[in-house]
């Protein structure tokens, strides 16, 4: 992780609802419960993904600020996507948050 990204990082983790849906699909089970979570094979070790309506829902903002939020948090690499039909799916990007933590401790 260069500082660049790092910085990125930041300004997508500087806003309490942006850090709040890092927190919820961190366990997508207990904080979407009776949601339907998206598993695809690739992401086997990965919680399941959720889509955007379930999170706006959860958020209770417009859909225009949540999808705003979500391609912040992706474009800073904190999230991954999923598109299956008309259906976007999100779950976090743990490889994204374990450099990001390294980086911490190395750097700062």
């Amino acid at each position: 992780m260069d500082k660049k990204q790092f910085m990125e990082m930041c300004k997508a983790l500087s806003n309490e609802t942006r850090v709040n849906i890092l927190i919820w699909l961190k366990d997508p089970e207990k904080h979407f419960p009776g949601k339907k979570l998206h598993l695809s094979p690739d992401t086997a070790d990965c919680p399941g993904g959720i889509c955007v309506g379930s999170i706006q829902d959860k958020a209770g903002i417009s859909q225009s600020t949540i999808s705003h939020y979500l391609d912040m948090l992706q474009r800073a690499g904190l999230l991954s996507t999923e598109r299956v039909g008309r259906w976007t799916y999100y779950r976090r990007n743990e490889q994204a948050l374990q450099e990001l933590s390294r980086f911490i401790g190395q750097e700062l």
